[in-house]
């Protein structure tokens, strides 16, 4: 038995990311003031993603609450597409989406900060606070895969899904160097146009492995669930 019930995990990690949120819009960074504001940063974006991932968990877990017991199907009907879609975001958007932003973030920060994070930006974000963006979202998506099992749509159309929204995102940039003449990232100003190509390709390569590993991950946690459950009932009779 859990030593803390899985729904009050989803609603401290939802408090967790709607204090980051509030935390990081309070910065007055000069970013934030230029065209595309926190939007153009993937960071923002993901955290965005986690939070409404989180909070269509917790409203998942009170309807359930509330519904025990009740035999109105058009509510069973209201929750399971609502556990439908929170499945999809994990699966699609939540998991492949916060695992990239964090891995790539640490591994470039590691390389050279001043790619991906100048160290100027310490005199605003608080190193709390980008722990809070950058780290704690794996553990804190783990633990989630780890209490429940999501069901994944079909592998080619979630990495479908998963490339739309990189695509997406990549488009977004670009356009905001066409406007401002400026990249979000500092690591674009250093490349040649083929290579930002590649990098662009590669982004959308990594993220759909992310969506097959997360996928894996989960057959393989729930998987051994089942064995294990399998094998405690055969002791039992």
């Amino acid at each position: 038995m859990a030593l803390i019930p899985c729904q009050v995990l989803r609603a401290a990690i939802l408090l967790s990311y709607l204090s980051v949120l509030c935390h990081y819009k309070a910065v007055d960074m000069p970013a934030h003031q230029t065209y595309g504001g926190s939007w153009k940063f993937l960071t923002f974006i993901d955290l965005v993603i986690q939070a409404v991932f989180f909070g269509i968990c917790v409203l998942s877990d009170l309807s359930s609450l509330l519904m025990k017991g009740s035999d109105n199907q058009e509510q069973e009907r209201q929750l399971t597409k609502l556990i439908s879609l929170r499945d999809w975001m994990m699966a699609v958007l939540a998991f492949p989406v916060g695992i990239f932003v964090v891995t790539m973030f640490w591994v470039l920060y590691l390389y050279d900060r001043e790619l991906v994070y100048p160290k100027l930006l310490d005199n605003f974000i608080p190193s709390w606070l980008n722990h809070g963006m950058h780290t704690t979202v794996l553990p804190f998506i783990l633990i989630e895969m780890r209490t429940t099992n999501h069901q994944y749509p079909s592998r080619n159309g979630g990495i479908a899904t998963v490339c739309a929204f990189s695509f997406g995102y990549i488009l977004w940039v670009c356009w905001i160097h066409h406007v401002t003449g400026v990249w979000v990232y500092p690591l674009l100003e250093y490349i040649s146009p083929r290579a930002k190509i590649i990098c662009f390709l590669l982004v959308m390569f990594i993220i759909s492995m992310y969506y097959i590993l997360g996928e894996k991950i989960n057959s393989y946690i729930w998987e051994s669930e089942k064995i294990e459950s399998r094998e405690k009932r055969h002791k039992t009779e």
